[in-house]
């Protein structure tokens, strides 16, 4: 049976103008470029898109989008102005978010549904000339042996900091080591995004995070 993503749908990709909208990778991109979306303000886009053209009532997408949980209609509100303001949504002849007025919200853009096109990404840590592939949903950091990226050197804690895959995205966070985890030489203090490239520093350690679409060519620098 097929996974459903956080939204509770069915994995769907499918493009609307310059956007092409990937609900099992949990992207958003427009002409190949990630947009930012938050992990509400992407489950509200993948309901409107999932139901479109069909008006979603404002008592359903709370239900949907907060089970169990009650949330003012000004929360909503502001859900769906940020998301709007991602989507550049600023046409009020022809809204990519329509406003059904007292009664709800409808996605009104064209849709083309694309079959087949999801494409996994690739993950891996350089860590001087090691290249560690991250092919499980938690990667460990640290001196323990058992970590997948074991780096053994005095700075460096047992259970220094993780890597968890969440959807599309590679999540890092510090595991209350005793000597802090740097990305982007900054001291990281939550649970924060990685992104191709970044440089990460676990104590006196230099590791640097790389991903790329399978099949594509990504060079490999330390």
């Amino acid at each position: 049976m097929q996974n459903e993503d956080k939204s509770g749908v069915l994995p769907v990709t499918v493009r609307f103008g310059s956007f092409v909208i990937d609900s099992g990778r949990r992207q958003l991109t427009r002409n190949g470029v990630e947009v930012h979306l938050t992990p509400k303000a992407f489950d509200l886009l993948v309901l409107l898109v999932e139901e479109a053209p069909r008006v979603i009532r404002k008592d359903e997408l709370h239900a949907r989008l907060w089970p169990g949980t009650f949330v003012s209609d000004a929360t909503l509100v502001g859900l769906v102005k940020r998301l709007r303001r991602a989507l550049e949504d600023r046409d009020t002849r022809a809204p990519l978010i329509r406003t059904a007025h007292r009664v709800g919200y409808a996605f009104g853009a064209a849709l083309e549904r694309i079959e087949g096109s999801a494409s996994p990404v690739s993950r891996w840590i350089v860590n001087g000339g090691r290249r560690i592939a991250l092919v499980d949903r938690e990667t460990l950091i640290g001196r323990d042996p058992s970590a997948a990226v074991h780096l053994d050197a005095g700075g460096v804690s047992r259970r220094h900091a993780r890597i968890v895959i969440d959807g599309s995205q590679a999540i890092l966070e510090d595991l209350g080591s005793k000597n802090g985890t740097t990305l982007r030489g900054e001291l990281i203090t939550e649970p924060t995004t990685l992104y191709d490239g970044d440089e990460i520093r676990v104590g006196p350690i230099l590791i640097v995070y790389r991903s790329a679409e399978r099949g594509v060519s990504t060079e490999t620098t330390t």
